[in-house]
């Protein structure tokens, strides 16, 4: 089995940061994994929200996290489990990912309140 890829805490960038909270799943993922307290398997994601996610996908997400360096993962068995970065982020970029974080909270509830604003006017 091919070893997992992440980058040295030299090696993650603004942009690769951005780039991979760019997306709302893998903000969402990263927002779980982040304030959990113990490290987190893939197979936790497969149900997101309102939809299912599938697994095929889900893997390019937690792939394009992990080469961000915003989580690490360890094998164990046929999973993985995850574990966010922040303290060591936290340390490169102090305030960067807790202000887009804090950012995709306030998007996320603002759209939750129009989607529910418009099913009631429905």
């Amino acid at each position: 089995m091919r070893p997992l890829f992440h980058p040295s805490i030299e090696d993650i960038t603004v942009e690769g940061i951005l780039h991979a909270l760019s997306d709302p799943v893998r903000a969402h993922i990263f927002g779980e994994i982040a304030k959990a307290q113990c490290a987190q398997t893939c197979s936790t994601f497969l149900e997101l929200t309102d939809r299912s996610v599938p697994k095929s996908t889900l893997s390019q997400h937690f792939k394009a996290l992990r080469e961000a360096g915003l989580i690490r993962s360890e094998r164990k068995g046929v999973e993985l489990h995850n574990t966010s970065r922040c303290a060591e982020i936290e340390e490169r970029f102090p305030g960067l990912v807790g202000s887009i974080m804090n950012a995709h909270k306030v998007q996320t509830e603002r759209q939750r309140r129009a989607r529910a604003k418009k099913s009631k006017s429905a």
